[in-house]
């Protein structure tokens, strides 16, 4: 007898309503509350163009702390790395050309800069004579 599981069961979320993890939910209602409050509080000062993007500005956090994930970390892990990788513990990268037939023929190329000075100094010393 053999029982298949999908090799995604990590990756296994249970849905809490309309198909969204209980995390994606209160995000989402977290997005909507600060963009209502938002509009109530703008709309008697500024244009609605303007309120729209203030929003959706307000909005956005809540929205990509609930639904974005990279290599599998949510948001705040997401955001403790960077802040880690550029921050805490950033690491200088030098760069430096190597090349490598340049130091194996660099006796090859001194010998010969010394034999052109010997060749010049001779004929010099010949047409001086």
């Amino acid at each position: 007898m053999e029982i298949n599981i999908n090799k995604d069961i990590r990756e296994y979320t249970e849905g809490v309503f309309f198909g969204l993890n209980l995390r994606q939910l209160i995000c989402s209602g977290l997005a909507v509350g600060s963009a209502v409050a938002v509009y109530f509080g703008c709309r008697g000062t500024i244009s609605q163009d303007i309120i729209t993007y203030f929003c959706i500005a307000a909005a956005i956090p809540f929205a990509a702390i609930g639904f974005i994930k990279y290599n599998g970390m949510p948001m705040e892990k997401i955001f403790v790395a960077w802040m880690k990788d550029n921050f805490i513990c950033p690491r200088r990268l030098n760069a430096k050309a190597n090349n490598i037939y340049l130091e194996a023929l660099k006796g090859y190329f001194a010998n010969k800069e010394k034999e052109a000075m010997n060749a010049k100094e001779h004929t010099v010393t010949n047409e001086a004579g």
